[in-house]
C-alpha cells in the first residue's frame, strides 16, 4: 500500500468534516436571522390611511396610549333601543396577525345583531397604530391598557373576550387576570412552539422569542369558555384547539368540518353558536 493510497481516508474525514462544519454554520445563519426578524415572521400588518377608514353606522375611532406608541382602535357602539336600554356588554376583540381592524370588522350586521358592543384593537405597526412590535411582553402589556382603558365603561354589563388566531394567545393571558363573562377563542393553538414544530420541525425552541403558551396561560381559567375550529385548518390543526378546550372544565368545542383557517366566520353555524352563547350571559 503506497502512503498516498493511505492518506485518502484521512482526506475524506477533513472533507466530511468540513462539509459538516458548513452546513452547521448555515443552519445556525439560519437560526440567527429567524430570531433577528421574528416579527417580519409573525406580523403581517397592513396600513390603514385616515382617508381609508371605512364609514359604518356606529364605528367611531379611538386611541390607547401606551409606551412608546399609540395604538388605534375601532369601537363599535349599538344604538340604544325604543326603551332606552344601554347596550348588553362589550365584545374585546384582538384579532389575527395581519391586515387591520378594517379587514378584520367584517360582519357589523351580525354584531348589530348580537347587541353587544365591540372593541377591535390593532396591533402596534398595523393599521394607524404607532410603534412596532418588539417582544411578547410588550404585546401583552399593550392588549392590557386598551382593556384598562374601555373595560371600565362596561362594568356593570356583560364583558366578552375574543381571539382570533394569533390573538387567540393575548385573549387567554388577558382572561386569566380579567375574568371575563365569556372567553370565545377561534383557531386557538397550544403555543407557537406547538406550531413551529409543525411548520418549521428544524427550528430549536431557543429561538423562538413569542412563545404564546396558551395552554399554560389558560390553567387557572374556570370561566365560560367557547371555541371554535376548522376542520380543514392547515395552520393550526383542529387538534391543538381541540387541546385547548380541554383543558377548561364544561368548555365548548364546535368543530366546522368544512371551514379553514381563513374563512371559518363565513359559515352560518359559526355565526349562530356564536350568537347563542353571546344571548345566553
Amino acid at each position: 500500500m503506497t502512503s498516498a493510497t493511505r492518506t485518502v481516508p484521512g482526506r475524506r474525514l477533513r472533507v466530511t468534516l468540513i462539509l459538516v462544519a458548513v452546513v452547521c454554520c448555515a443552519w445556525l445563519a439560519l437560526v440567527a436571522g429567524i430570531w433577528a426578524t421574528q416579527e417580519q415572521i409573525l406580523f403581517h400588518p397592513e396600513p390603514l390611511r385616515a382617508a381609508d377608514v371605512p364609514l359604518i353606522d356606529g364605528v367611531t375611532e379611538e386611541w390607547v396610549e401606551v409606551a412608546g406608541a399609540r395604538l388605534h382602535a375601532f369601537h363599535y357602539r349599538q344604538p340604544h333601543d325604543a326603551s332606552g336600554r344601554p347596550p348588553r356588554g362589550l365584545v374585546f376583540y384582538l384579532h389575527g396577525n395581519a391586515g387591520n381592524v378594517a379587514s378584520w370588522f367584517v360582519n357589523p350586521a351580525f354584531w348589530r345583531e348580537s347587541g353587544f358592543d365591540v372593541f377591535l384593537l390593532d396591533y402596534r405597526g398595523f393599521g394607524r397604530s404607532s410603534g412596532r412590535i418588539e417582544n411578547e411582553a410588550q404585546l401583552v402589556d399593550d392588549v392590557s391598557a386598551a382593556w384598562a382603558q374601555v373595560a371600565p365603561e362596561y362594568h356593570d354589563r356583560r364583558l366578552v373576550i375574543f381571539g382570533r388566531s394569533l390573538g387567540t394567545g393575548l385573549a387567554v393571558r388577558l382572561a386569566a387576570t380579567a375574568h371575563p363573562d365569556l372567553l370565545v377563542l377561534v383557531s386557538p393553538y397550544t403555543s407557537m412552539a406547538a406550531l413551529k414544530d409543525l411548520h418549521y420541525p428544524w427550528v430549536p425552541d431557543v429561538a423562538l422569542r413569542y412563545p404564546l403558551r396558551s395552554d399554560r396561560s389558560i390553567a387557572g381559567y374556570r370561566g365560560r369558555l367557547l371555541v371554535f375550529a376548522g376542520l380543514q385548518d392547515a395552520v393550526v390543526p383542529p387538534a391543538q384547539s381541540r387541546a385547548i378546550a380541554s383543558l377548561v372544565p364544561g368548555a365548548e368545542f364546535v368543530g366546522l368540518d368544512a371551514a379553514d383557517h381563513h374563512d371559518i366566520h363565513e359559515f352560518p353555524e359559526y355565526r349562530q353558536r356564536l350568537l347563542e352563547r353571546l344571548s345566553d350571559l
